[in-house]
């Protein structure tokens, strides 16, 4: 299964999804059919780390994350190269549009419905509850996995 989760600057959500959903899939074992990346729908923060409230989140709870990850935006070739691309919010999806006009292939989803939850995945770069936003990623990460059994 190749991912690819995408949130605004790739800094905060779409990286806590790449890194806990591959912790998920390690913890079963899986880690070798599984390709997970994270990129934004913009190009202001590429080249930048994760946010560091994020990595914070990620290391209180045990999550392993590459201190190494950079930022990049999504082009119009990882279409191609992955089976899912999953955004974190609406907004996403509306600017994803704009690098890849067309998806014949529903390959362009939500987490949150993953998860029964017809909502976005909390913004913490406007809130800064990071916990919450750890709490959704975790949960849609967990029923997609289940659906993907």
């Amino acid at each position: 299964m190749k991912i690819l989760f995408v949130c605004h600057g790739n800094i905060c959500r779409s990286p806590m999804a790449e890194f806990i959903l591959k912790d998920l899939v390690q913890k079963r074992g899986l880690e070798g059919e599984w390709l997970i990346e994270s990129a934004a729908v913009s190009s202001e923060e590429t080249g930048n780390p994760i946010y560091p409230p994020a990595k914070s989140c990620l290391y209180r709870h045990g999550i392993p994350f590459d201190n190494g990850k950079r930022a990049r935006k999504v082009r119009t070739e990882d279409y191609g190269r992955f089976e899912l691309i999953i955004c974190m919010d609406e907004s996403n999806i509306r600017l994803i549009r704009r690098i890849i006009p067309e998806d014949p292939e529903g390959k362009i989803r939500l987490l949150m419905p993953y998860a029964g939850k017809n909502r976005d995945v909390a913004d913490p770069w406007y809130t800064g509850d990071f916990e919450t936003t750890y709490r959704d990623i975790v949960e849609g990460c967990e029923a997609f996995i289940q659906k993907k059994k």
